[in-house]
């Protein structure tokens, strides 16, 4: 951890509103939930150096394989956090994050667990808090069960859907794979896929899984 101490955010509340100092010249925020080893990070990261990139990970022994690959390839553009994704609107203000990037969360797949899936209302609420407007998610899975409860849950809490797939590689590779993501598709694993892009919300709704949210 301490040889990749220079990309490591050891108090984002000390950064919150004023993000974009450690890179002016970014062209947009983005944040990763659960990098894991950080190869859709790192590479991500590379392909778009006027992006900043803020990587979000629990895991120490993930992390610090996420933070050598950074520091291999130089990355000027990446930071990393440890830290839960519960304290978002601590960690940035409101409208500072262009995207967020959740790829391959836990399923959480048992009925009584639903809060904890990081596609739930709860976490759409912390998302809007922090998102600009028309700012987006970006969300894989290989989970055939959870995407298919955010694709029902993500929109109504504000969000308008595209690009929903559930077979993103089935005409061959396409974008950057995390990990995960690799070994699925070479086992011959159908990924899912969708971008949520924040709609202005003026009526609360009440139904189905999540409570409903306040406007934002």
């Amino acid at each position: 951890m301490e040889r990749c101490d220079s990309w490591l955010i050891h108090d984002p509340r000390e950064h919150r509103g004023s993000w974009r100092a450690l890179m002016p010249a970014a062209r947009e925020l983005r944040v990763e939930l659960g990098c894991g080893k950080g190869r859709f990070t790192a590479e991500t990261a590379k392909a778009e150096p006027d992006v900043l990139f803020l990587a979000i990970e629990r895991v120490p022994d993930a992390m610090v394989v996420a933070m050598e690959r950074a520091a291999r390839e130089k990355l000027e553009n990446v930071r990393f956090i440890d830290a839960d994704v519960s304290l978002l609107p601590e960690f940035f203000a409101p409208g500072e994050v262009d995207r967020i990037y959740i790829n391959f969360c836990d399923p959480w797949p048992k009925s009584n667990q639903a809060k904890r899936r990081l596609t739930h209302g709860n976490f759409l609420r912390l998302y809007r808090r922090v998102l600009v407007p028309e700012g987006q998610i970006w969300f894989k899975s290989d989970n055939a069960k959870l995407f298919a409860f955010s694709v029902e849950e993500i929109p109504r809490f504000g969000f308008a859907l595209s690009e929903v797939t559930d077979d993103l590689h089935a005409d061959g590779p396409r974008g950057v794979m995390t990990d995960y993501e690799a070994k699925f598709y070479e086992q011959g694993v159908p990924i899912h896929r969708l971008v949520a892009t924040m709609e202005p919300l003026e009526e609360p709704r009440a139904d189905g899984e999540g409570q409903a949210p306040n406007p934002a």
